[in-house]
């Protein structure tokens, strides 16, 4: 049951979307591509690193929200493989600020049962990450409520590529038939193996592109793009996506039940057309 004061408070702005929510209806999985602590930086003449550290509050408020509103997943894109490429002072500015999040964060994870999650290619992070994330995965490991997943040096392609390979070991191994391999078991050697795919991806600062996030997961998930700046991201602005969320009529290809209506009754009329002629 969704505690709303725990959410937003009565009579505030947050309630009162809160309030628009059927939350009955609410996504499973949420996943997120936080974009814009540079802009934010440069909007208020700061050092780039300084957005990314006003970055982490969004994170705790966002976590914080997803697991009260009782979401199953929460996925943050915190760093692509592409990201590699950025001025070192930057990409070691990151990943302190990350281990910094841990260290502050994993005990109220554990205490609100949240399960911590790494996606990626862990093994190609700096040892001093890697342990900072495994205390994380450790204390958490047991938690039974949201699960709340890090994309870190991850790729969508190389997610796909890795899968694939994984799949060929186990069939030259004589593990697995290459003629059973359907679109399950490639869900199964993804890194999001065991989580649903995606309902709603959101996407801050405005920008319209997927950056090689999910490729397979978000194929019919819906999209929520915000003008919002990372570092500004709040309670509401989630509230908000999911408000949009709800506008939407998922149809995974097919039509809605009052379109199929509409061309039922169409045919029907169309047939008497016929008879009477």
């Amino acid at each position: 049951m969704i505690d709303k004061n725990l959410v937003a408070p009565t009579g505030s702005p947050d309630r009162a979307l809160l309030d628009a929510l059927d939350l009955a209806r609410l996504p499973r999985h949420v996943a997120v591509i936080m974009d814009g602590n540079g802009r934010w930086a440069k909007q208020r003449h700061l050092p780039r690193v300084e957005g990314h550290r006003a970055g982490a509050a969004a994170v705790r408020d966002t976590v914080e929200t997803a697991a009260r509103l009782g979401l199953d997943a929460l996925t943050l894109y915190a760093f692509s493989t592409e990201n590699w490429k950025r001025p070192q002072a930057e990409v070691s500015t990151l990943f302190t600020l990350l281990k910094e999040y841990l260290r502050k964060e994993f005990r109220t994870l554990a205490e609100n049962d949240i399960r911590f999650r790494v996606v990626g290619r862990p093994e190609g992070l700096d040892a001093s990450v890697r342990s900072a994330l495994g205390l994380a995965l450790e204390a958490t490991a047991n938690c039974k409520g949201m699960v709340f997943s890090v994309a870190l040096n991850y790729s969508g392609r190389a997610e796909i590529t890795d899968a694939a390979r994984s799949l060929a070991k186990e069939a030259a191994a004589g593990r697995l038939d290459p003629g059973t391999i359907d679109e399950a078991a490639v869900a199964r050697h993804l890194y999001t193996a065991g989580l649903p795919d995606p309902d709603l991806l959101i996407r801050t600062s405005g920008e319209l592109r997927i950056s090689n996030f999910l490729l397979w997961q978000i194929a019919y998930a819906e999209i929520h793009v915000t003008p919002v700046l990372w570092p500004d991201f709040r309670c509401r602005h989630l509230l908000e996506a999911l408000v949009d969320y709800q506008r939407r009529e998922r149809r995974y290809g097919g039509v809605s039940e009052a379109d199929e209506t509409a061309a039922a009754a169409a045919g029907a009329s169309n047939a008497r057309t016929a008879l009477e002629a």
